[in-house]
C-alpha cells in the first residue's frame, strides 16, 4: 500500500486530464477537417485558377506554424490551458473570415483567414504534448497516442459534413462551399468551453511542481524562446530525430493530401465521394494511434519512425499510379498516407518529449510544430504548382523522396539506451 498510494493521485489526475483532452480533440478535429474537403475547391473558385488551389491549405499550415510560437510562449509562461484556448480562438476568427471571403468573393481575405484557421491545427498538435506532461515514461507514447486517436471521431465526421453543410449554407444565404465552416465555428467554441471548464489543474504546471518536489529543489525556470528551444533540441540526438521525423513525415502527408480533392474533382468525382476519401485518409491518421503508441513504448521511437517511412513510401507509390477522379488505388494510398503519418507523428512526438525536462518542453515542442508547419506549408505551395504545371502523379513521386528521407534519418540516428532496453 505504501509503495502504490503516492502514485494513485497522479494516476487519477492523468486519467482526468486525458479524458478532458479527448473531448477537446474530438471537437477540434471535427472543426478543423470540416473545411479540408472543400478548402481547395473554394480556393480554386475564388482565385479562378487551379494553380492557386493549394494556397488555402498552404496558408493554413503556415498559420499553424506561426501560431505555434505564441502558443508555446503562453504554455511556458501560464500553462497548457491558456495556450490551447489561444489557438482555438484564432481559428474561430479564421472560420468566420473564410465564410466572409466566400460571400464577398475575396481570395486575399480567404488566405488571411486560412492563416488564422491554422490555430486549430496548432492547438490540436499541442494537445498531444499536454497528454504527455503527467504521463509515466513507460506510458508516455500510449497516453499521447490515445489523445491523437480521439481526433478520429471528429476528424472522420468533419469531411462528411460537406453534404449537410449545403442546406445550412442555403438557409444562411451563403455560398455552399462555405457551409462547412459554420460547423467549424460551433465546434471550436465548444472545444474552448471544455478546456476552460475541465482542464484543471493545468497538466504542465502540475508536472513542473511534481518534478521540483521529487528533487526537493526549486522549479526549473521555463524556457519560452522557440528559437532557443530548437537549438537545445538539435543538440540532443533523440530530440533531433523527433524534430526531423515530425517535419518530414508531416510534409509528405500534407503535400499529397491537400491536392487530392482537386485531383478527384478534375475527374468529376462528387463532393460526397471526395469527402469519403478524405475521411478514410483521416481514419488512417488517427484510428490506429493507440497501437502506434504501444509499439513506440515497446520497440522505441526510432524503430517506428522507420516503419512510418516505409508506409509513407508505399502510399506515395500508390497515389502516383492513381487515375484522375476516384479509384481504389487512390483510396488505399490515402489510407496508407494517414497510417504512415501516424507512425511518424507519434514516434517523433514521443522522442522529442522524452529527451527533455518539463521546463524545456514547451519551447522545443513549439519549435517542432513550427518546423512541421513550415515543412507542410512548403509542400502544399509547391504541390499546387507541381499539379498545375505537371501532374498529381509527379507530386506523389516527389513526396516519395521525402518519405524515404525519414527512414534514412532514423537509420543514421544511434539508438538511445532506454530504447535498447525496451526492445
Amino acid at each position: 500500500m505504501t509503495t502504490t498510494a503516492p502514485a494513485d493521485p497522479r494516476a487519477r489526475l492523468q486519467r482526468r486530464v486525458v479524458t478532458t483532452l479527448i473531448g477537446s480533440q474530438i471537437l477540434g478535429g471535427m472543426s478543423l477537417t470540416a473545411g479540408v474537403a472543400v478548402g481547395p475547391l473554394l480556393a480554386e473558385r475564388l482565385s479562378g485558377s487551379a494553380t492557386w488551389a493549394g494556397l488555402g491549405g498552404t496558408f493554413q499550415v503556415l498559420g499553424s506554424a506561426l501560431l505555434a510560437i505564441p502558443i508555446a510562449a503562453v504554455c511556458a509562461a501560464r500553462g497548457r490551458r491558456p495556450g490551447l484556448v489561444l489557438g482555438y480562438a484564432a481559428a474561430v476568427i479564421g472560420a468566420l473570415g473564410t465564410i466572409a471571403s466566400a460571400v464577398w468573393g475575396s481570395f486575399p481575405l480567404f488566405l488571411v483567414s486560412a492563416v488564422l484557421f491554422g490555430g486549430a491545427t496548432a492547438s490540436n498538435s499541442t494537445t498531444r504534448y499536454a497528454a504527455a506532461d503527467l504521463a509515466l515514461p513507460e506510458r508516455r507514447a500510449r497516453d499521447l497516442s490515445v489523445v491523437v486517436w480521439a481526433t478520429t471521431i471528429g476528424s472522420v465526421a468533419g469531411p462528411n459534413l460537406t453534404g449537410p453543410a449545403a442546406p445550412v449554407a442555403r438557409a444562411l444565404g451563403i455560398p455552399s462551399l462555405a457551409g462547412a465552416y459554420v460547423f467549424s465555428v460551433v465546434g471550436l467554441f465548444c472545444a474552448i468551453a471544455v478546456l476552460l471548464l475541465l482542464l484543471r489543474p493545468d497538466p504542465l504546471l502540475e508536472s513542473r511542481r511534481l518534478a521540483a518536489a521529487a528533487t526537493d529543489t526549486a522549479e526549473e525556470p521555463a524556457e519560452r524562446s522557440v528559437l532557443r528551444g530548437l537549438t537545445m533540441a538539435a543538440r540532443i540526438p533523440q530530440a533531433r530525430l523527433g524534430l526531423l521525423t515530425l517535419a518530414l513525415g508531416h510534409g509528405v502527408m500534407v503535400s499529397v493530401m491537400v491536392m487530392t480533392p482537386l485531383h478527384m474533382a478534375h475527374g468529376q468525382a462528387s463532393l460526397e465521394l471526395i469527402g469519403f476519401v478524405i475521411s478514410v485518409h483521416v481514419l488512417g491518421m488517427f484510428a490506429f494511434s493507440p497501437l502506434t503508441g504501444l509499439a513506440v513504448d515497446r520497440f522505441g521511437g526510432r524503430a517506428i519512425a522507420l516503419v512510418g517511412s516505409m508506409i509513407l513510401s508505399s502510399a506515395a507509390l500508390l497515389a502516383s499510379t492513381a487515375p484522375t477522379g476516384h479509384s481504389n488505388s487512390l483510396l488505399a494510398g490515402l489510407f496508407l498516407l494517414g497510417l504512415g503519418w501516424s507512425c511518424t507523428f507519434v514516434s517523433g512526438s514521443s522522442l522529442l518529449t522524452g529527451a527533455l525536462t518539463p521546463a524545456q518542453r514547451p519551447a522545443a515542442q513549439g519549435a517542432a510544430d513550427v518546423l512541421t508547419g513550415l515543412s507542410a506549408a512548403l509542400g502544399g505551395a509547391v504541390g499546387g504548382v507541381i499539379v498545375a504545371e505537371a501532374s498529381y502523379h509527379v507530386l506523389a513521386l516527389a513526396a516519395l523522396g521525402f518519405a524515404v528521407a525519414v527512414g534514412l534519418v532514423a537509420a543514421l540516428t544511434p539508438t538511445a539506451a532506454r530504447e535498447r532496453l525496451l526492445a
